[in-house]
């Protein structure tokens, strides 16, 4: 049985990148590049009918940007898979577009078989990312485990003392809420931090919610 070819949309601003792009993606007898776009707006546009395997995303779209585009697209329910394509990976945009439905990240300088790859992996189910952008997810996850594991060490009195601190009592308050003198709401304070490696109370609090 004959493969069928993996159709691919590409949405990209820089003229010259999206030759250069597409002529990279028509060398594979594999995939064919069936259609463009050079906005966010013109894509939304055609997103609900879009007839594609793969669409390869630029992030740093002006107007709408690439984010915003997966956004729109997965709270419509759209059947879409996207790659994010940029040029450099800021770990902020990176989560983002992977929060709200990207399902691989590559940067703009791969090679170009690798691009290849990377478009016909996402059509079989993968989740293709650059080397450096599959470290900073697995050094994140990394730390979000870490901090997972800390806060787990804190004992029920402990987490709801830090609880009261979040609400924005003071330790007088504490104190007075769970009949304990204040000089013991700061003893269990020193403890909070000491288990967490903190040192002060918005750090405590922000790895609490973050967790």
């Amino acid at each position: 049985m004959e493969k069928s070819i993996v159709r691919v949309c590409l949405v990209e601003d820089d003229d010259e990148i999206r030759k250069l792009t597409r002529e990279v993606i028509e060398l594979s007898p594999l995939i064919t590049c069936t259609t463009e776009y050079s906005s966010g707006e013109a894509f939304i546009r055609d997103a609900s009918t879009l007839k594609t395997d793969v669409v390869l995303m630029d992030i740093g779209l002006p107007q709408i940007t690439g984010t915003e585009c997966v956004k729109h697209c997965m709270m419509h329910n759209y059947d879409l898979n996207f790659i994010m394509y940029t040029t450099h990976f800021d770990p902020a945009e990176v989560f983002e577009a992977l929060r709200v439905g990207a399902k691989g990240y590559i940067l703009k300088d791969s090679e170009s078989h690798k691009l290849v790859e990377d478009i016909l992996e996402m059509h079989h189910g993968g989740s293709p990312m650059s080397p450096q952008i599959s470290r900073m997810v697995l050094e994140s996850f990394n730390q979000y485990a870490k901090t997972d594991n800390n806060i787990n060490k804190l004992t029920k009195q402990e987490k709801e003392i830090l609880f009261d601190l979040d609400l924005g009592m003071n330790y007088k308050e504490i104190a007075a809420s769970r009949f304990i003198s204040p000089n013991t709401v700061r003893t269990h304070i020193r403890t909070i931090y000491e288990k967490l490696h903190v040192h002060s109370k918005l750090e405590a609090i922000r790895m609490l919610k973050n967790k």
